[in-house]
């Protein structure tokens, strides 16, 4: 269990540095393109490059929100069923899955055989195969986060349900953040120690003053 949990977090990492690489590729191409247009000096293969890094953004960006769980979904319809039925239903949307991201793999690599030879309009030096080789990785990838993430599925099926990535996440972080001294959700022990308070005493003449 802890290889596979290392292998899971691997390939999480993985996808992560991929896509964060991607953002900051795409970012600053889009940064230079708008400089070179407005000194009058536009770059002839700009939208053509941009359309492909976000196509790859995409494919890459999907694959890490497979393993993360947070593609959309209708977990409120999903929790409503019984625990068997649940299951049922989650290893069905599973397997439909499954079978298109398969399909989507096979004939990505029928397209790549197709644009043999073919090479970009404004850069002819890059093959087309290059940019399309996205669409059967991206669906390998897909499948693989997909595979990583079925025993989850499984378990919040037979379990309590499933529950809402964002909400999750924004669990998190609030329990991440610093708690108040008067915090009640937190135990006495674990809040810091208020000074304590001195008695006060006074003075005959403030007595007799009363």
């Amino acid at each position: 269990m802890t290889a596979f949990i290392a292998i899971r977090r691997g390939f999480e990492v993985l996808l992560e540095v991929i896509t964060a690489t991607l953002v900051v590729a795409l970012t600053l191409l889009i940064i230079a393109g708008a400089v070179f247009r407005y000194s009058g000096a536009s770059l002839t293969w700009y939208d053509e490059v941009a359309s492909i890094g976000l196509v790859w953004l995409t494919y890459y960006g999907a694959a890490l929100g497979a393993l993360k769980g947070a593609h959309i979904g209708f977990p409120g319809i999903v929790n409503a069923m019984p625990p068997k039925l649940r299951l049922v239903a989650a290893l069905l949307a599973e397997a439909c899955v499954f079978l298109f991201f398969g399909i989507l793999l096979y004939t990505g690599w029928e397209v790549l055989v197709i644009l043999d030879g073919m090479n970009l309009v404004s850069l002819p030096s890059v093959p087309v195969q290059l940019t399309q080789s996205v669409i059967p990785i991206g669906a390998a990838l897909f499948i693989i986060a997909e595979a990583l993430r079925l025993p989850e599925v499984i378990r919040d099926a037979r379990g309590g349900g499933f529950g809402d990535h964002e909400l999750k996440e924004a669990l998190g972080d609030v329990s991440n953040t610093p708690l108040e001294e008067d915090d009640a959700s937190v135990p006495a022990a674990n809040h810091r120690a208020l000074p304590e308070s001195r008695p006060t005493t006074t003075r005959p003449s403030e007595r007799a003053a009363r």
